[in-house]
């Protein structure tokens, strides 16, 4: 027998083999994804509508959860992961949940297009950032008619006032990365004693903790507080709605998120976590947030800021490490000695 037809079958059956396993591979590919979405609902559906048209192969399923809802559900789940990726809410959260091994790294090809990498990405990729957003103040214009003379909060010290005495609305720290910020940068800016000083005077202040942090901009501008503290592109959303509310930002500095995302470890649709994560850091994605009614400035080259003034405020130089390393101490310490968690408003 000639070598020639000695081999023949062999390379059949090779050949064979590679279309069989390149067909495998075809067939594997994920057809859902599920995501864990941290912004407010009406900016995570249509994310998700807007992935499935550039996606149509796949379809998005996704829980809205707030960011510290977001980190214990992970924590709950680390041996068996639901979701394929998290998205959105500051990366103090997204720093926690590195630090317990819940996130699982990826070298984007789109990670280039990150603005300011030594700030906005993980320098072992696990989590990258997505938007950029300032603290402000949302104040009832209803309640400062109402009391003549009095002005709406542009210090921290401002909310301390006795007008605003049962006045104040705030997530809780333990729900929301908003909240957590907020306490965060006053830790920041007083230093720690002092810090929780103030952080027990203005517990004080507060009418009711609410879980999300998106939410007292809405109440306020129902007039069921006069001031709540909120990120400044969820306050443009409420004025934008119609809500009677006037922004303001503390003089004397605020603090600002980087809104991040990871791929979850474990993931069961690691393909489709990547073309998300891809994706969302391409400068036409992150210009859709004003359609859906979300303001946050964007974090890669090439994508404008629908309102870059929320950004030229008295920024502080928070530090994201530090907060993201403390967030279970912080949590707990406000939890256990200043306010409980219990019947936070929805």
């Amino acid at each position: 027998m000639s070598k020639i037809k000695r081999f023949t079958p062999i390379l059949a059956f090779i050949v064979t083999t590679i279309f069989a396993l390149s067909a495998c591979q075809q067939e594997a590919a994920s057809t859902e994804l599920n995501l864990l979405c941290t912004p407010q609902v009406e900016w995570c559906e249509g994310m998700k509508a807007e992935f499935e048209a550039a996606n149509p192969e796949i379809t998005v399923n996704f829980v809205r959860m707030s960011s510290g809802e977001s980190l214990t559900r992970l924590r709950n789940e680390k041996d068996n992961p639901q979701f394929d990726i998290w998205w959105g809410g500051p990366i103090d959260s997204f720093i926690a949940a590195k630090d317990e091994d819940l996130l699982e790294a990826y070298d984007s090809p789109n990670l280039g297009n990150i603005k300011d990498p030594g700030l906005m990405l993980d320098p072992d990729h696990t989590w990258a950032g997505v938007y950029v957003g300032s603290l402000g103040f949302a104040t009832n214009q209803n309640f400062l008619d109402e009391n003549p003379g009095l002005e709406p909060p542009r210090s921290w010290d401002d909310l301390l006032k006795p007008e605003f005495s049962g006045q104040l609305m705030v997530a809780h720290p333990s729900s929301s990365g908003t909240s957590y910020t907020a306490l965060c940068t006053v830790l920041q800016m007083r230093g720690e004693d002092a810090g929780w000083d103030y952080l027990n005077a203005y517990a004080g202040q507060v009418n009711q903790f609410t879980k999300s942090g998106s939410a007292p901009a809405r109440f306020v501008g129902q007039g069921e507080a006069a001031v709540g503290i909120v990120f400044s592109h969820d306050i443009v959303a409420q004025i934008e709605a119609g809500a009677p509310l006037v922004l303001t930002f503390p003089e004397e500095g605020t603090g600002y998120e980087i809104g991040g995302m990871g791929i979850i470890k474990g993931a069961a649709h690691l393909d489709a976590a990547q073309k998300w994560f891809d994706w969302a850091l391409e400068p036409a994605t992150q210009e859709l947030g004003p359609k859906y009614a979300a303001f946050q400035a964007p974090t890669v080259n090439g994508a404008e800021a629908s309102m870059p003034e929320l950004l030229d405020v008295n920024l502080i130089d928070y530090d994201f490490q530090y907060c993201g390393e403390n967030k279970t101490a912080f949590v707990d310490r406000f939890t256990n000695e200043i306010a409980n968690a219990d019947s936070l408003k929805e």
